[in-house]
């Protein structure tokens, strides 16, 4: 894993190159368990294209800032710094930016524990502070991203639907989703500059003169490390890279190829046979002899239900209390697993008695969080398309109750009019004039402005890539008597509105504020939320609300015993 308490370029450096993977890190008393607990396992330095990606993923100098400031020499240092890097936005306030006095680089928005220790910072899980990360101001509108900055770690992890990236399943690769930031808004390059970003990535490539502070461990000058020369960096083959030769696009190619193995490599504390061991949840399953992975050929759901009749049969579980053989570094909050993460583990696990839906009985009784529906575990994501409200929330809490049912969205054939993709879809290479009124942060002076989510993507010619996966994501989202083969991509599009993409609940706690557009501060606010929505969505007043949500029946305690569960999903990542 990845060590940070950046403070300046200076020692951003010093920290970053502890360039470590661990594979396991319990160290842990087996007193009080019913089963192997956890143990501990060696160290192994990271892959070289994964310490290549890293120090890729810091480079400052690939962005449009840099290009414009520092126009004689890809090796010169700017004389003023981007503003935008200049402080890390809270919700509270702001930080000083751990790369200040320079430019917009990848973990300006994904940071670890730059901030870790600091009043109104704290650990990160490669995701920001912000409701809405800033980038550099251009004049063609806010500056600062459309949704909240994801976390990074066990982003790219496999998963049996298919792959997406972004909350809104623009990317269906990690190469694809670091092409398109580097040469995107998030490097400062607008839509219409992608030829000049290229140009740019591939001469800072070329002209590195292996002097900075970066390259004083990751393997010397560029040219060196990607051609594999550099005696101290040894580049796999299927990553090398003859940079005097290379085109452009080459170049970009492989800068997001080693980008893309470093953000695959981010990954929460596993053992060697891929099971979750570092949280106080994964402790309490090992102390309780319970399944902690799906069986071969078995669905994330299908073992959800399976650990839930088991726990629902634990005669006498064994708790693990907060005590001195396991304390968190990077949480403020003991590391146990007892009475009330029990109570809310089982209400996130159960479900309706009935698949046709909840029992009046039920309803009035509470206790049915039904949150395995999406967020089974191991991995507690579906990596799935929903709308769970979020949107309408937002919108709502804005322009008023109601204002989010009565907004006109443009059917498919609507689309089709030029000047109705013009004003709603996100501008895009191919498209650099369209105004993405439909990806956009709502405001109260104009009601037009919103953010619809896949609806901007799915049977967007400008997005190739992306259609099969949300063709099949959407026809997921279930319909009584529909089949996906009988699914037009009209309802499908009208199924596509405010819906976004599953993120893992692992480590909640570092990657605060929640949901996509950063909305809410907290746990307790976030599972209010549902409860919430839950309602609206029974009565019909949640437009096209994902089916699920109505199948959640929580009372007060309840949200209190999902919030405590929850922050036992919370494990120390550095």
């Amino acid at each position: 894993m990845r060590q940070g308490n950046l403070a300046g370029m200076a020692a951003a450096i010093a920290a970053q190159w502890r360039p470590l993977l661990l594979l396991t890190a319990l160290v842990l008393s087996a007193c009080g368990g019913g089963g192997p607990e956890p143990s501990s396992a060696p160290l192994f330095e990271d892959p070289p294209q994964v310490a290549l990606g890293e120090r890729l993923f810091l480079e400052t100098r690939f962005s449009q800032f840099y290009a414009v400031n520092s126009p004689a020499s890809v090796n010169q240092t700017l004389s003023t710094g981007d503003p935008a890097v200049a402080t890390l936005v809270t919700t509270t306030g702001s930080l000083p930016g751990p790369f200040a006095g320079q430019a917009m680089n990848c973990r300006q928005c994904h940071l670890v524990d730059e901030k870790s220790g600091i009043a109104g910072g704290g650990n990160r899980t490669y995701s920001d502070f912000a409701r809405r990360s800033v980038i550099t101001d251009r004049g063609d509108g806010p500056a600062m991203t459309v949704r909240n900055s994801p976390a990074l770690v066990n982003s790219t992890v496999p998963r049996a639907n298919d792959f997406i990236l972004h909350s809104d399943g623009e990317f269906t690769s990690a190469t694809e989703l670091a092409r398109a930031t580097l040469t995107g808004r998030m490097g400062g390059w607008l839509p219409n500059e992608t030829a000049l970003a290229i140009a740019h990535i591939a001469r800072v490539i070329r002209e590195d003169d292996g002097l900075g502070a970066l390259a004083a461990d990751g393997g010397g000058s560029y040219r060196a490390a990607l051609s594999g020369t550099s005696p101290s960096l040894k580049l796999p083959a299927e990553f090398q890279l003859n940079v005097s030769t290379a085109s452009d696009e080459q170049i970009l190619d492989d800068v997001a190829r080693l980008i893309a193995a470093y953000v695959e490599s981010l990954l929460f504390v596993q053992n060697a046979n891929g099971v979750n061991v570092s949280s106080p949840f994964d402790l309490f399953l090992a102390r309780n002899n319970l399944p902690a992975s799906p069986a071969f050929g078995e669905s994330d759901l299908d073992y959800g239900r399976r650990l839930r009749a088991q726990i629902d049969a634990l005669a006498a579980p064994q708790f693990v209390a907060a005590d001195q053989l396991r304390r968190f570094q990077f949480h403020l909050q003991p590391f146990a697993f007892n009475e009330a993460e029990l109570r809310g583990l089982r209400v996130f696990l159960r479900e309706p008695a009935d698949a046709a839906g909840l029992s009046e009985a039920e309803r009035s009784a509470g206790g049915v969080g039904n949150c395995v529906a999406c967020h089974a575990p191991p991995q507690f994501s579906d990596f799935g398309l929903h709308n769970t409200g979020v949107t309408q929330m937002e919108y709502d809490g804005i322009h008023g109750s109601g204002a989010f049912a009565s907004l006109a969205v443009p059917s498919l054939s609507e689309r089709a009019d030029p000047a109705v993709a013009r004003a709603s879809l996100p501008h895009t290479t191919v498209h650099p004039d369209y105004q993405g009124r439909m990806r956009a942060i709502p405001v109260a002076s104009d009601p037009g402005r919103i953010d619809l989510g896949s609806w901007n993507v799915f049977a967007n010619t400008d997005f190739p890539n992306s259609q099969h996966a949300l063709r099949n994501l959407l026809c997921g989202i279930a319909v009584s008597g529909e089949t996906c083969a009988a699914s037009t991509d009209e309802a499908l599009l009208a199924r596509s509105v405010a819906t976004f993409k599953t993120p893992s609940l692992r480590d909640l706690g570092d990657s605060q504020p929640y949901m996509h557009d950063g909305q809410f501060d907290t746990l307790e606010a976030t599972v209010s939320f549902y409860a919430q929505t839950a309602a609206m969505a029974r009565a019909g007043s949640l437009r096209n609300a994902d089916p699920r949500i109505a199948n959640i029946a929580i009372n007060a305690q309840d949200q209190s015993d999902l919030a405590a569960f929850l922050r036992a999903l919370n494990e120390d990542y550095n």
